[in-house]
């Protein structure tokens, strides 16, 4: 019964985390909502919520498996939230030929295919560095 009762508390706390994130990363862009442009049918935004939730996911999962208590995975899902909100940040500063925001606002899938390799992958070099 200890084991479901953990799943669940860990459960609920990534989605309070995803939600979380997702809200700072809705403030974050500031020429579009997120939810709005989905709503709206942007593919490409919708790539990068995605590869946003997966990323935190996958942060989360490795701070399940590396803690031993409910408050460690707390405070690396925040980390990693942050640490997320600053590789979206430098992918941005680093795609200097255009604006990751302005291209997925115009649906550019391409962009937004990018975004989601970039925010999974450095949430694998995210998660795994939690030990």
């Amino acid at each position: 019964m200890e084991l479901f009762i953990s799943t669940l508390v860990y459960f609920v706390i990534a989605i309070i985390i995803v939600l979380a994130g997702l809200f700072i990363f809705e403030n974050m862009t500031r020429k579009y909502k997120d939810m709005e442009e989905v709503k709206n049918g942007n593919i490409a935004v919708a790539l990068s919520v995605i590869g946003k939730i997966v990323g935190i996911c996958i942060i989360l999962s490795f701070a399940i498996y590396n803690s031993g208590r409910f408050t460690d995975t707390i405070i690396w899902g925040i980390v990693g939230v942050v640490l997320q909100m600053i590789a979206y940040w430098l992918f941005d500063l680093f795609t200097r030929n255009f604006s990751v925001e302005e291209e997925l606002k115009k649906n550019n899938i391409a962009v937004g295919v990018m975004s989601v390799g970039v925010s999974i992958g450095l949430a694998f070099v995210i998660g795994a560095s939690i030990t």
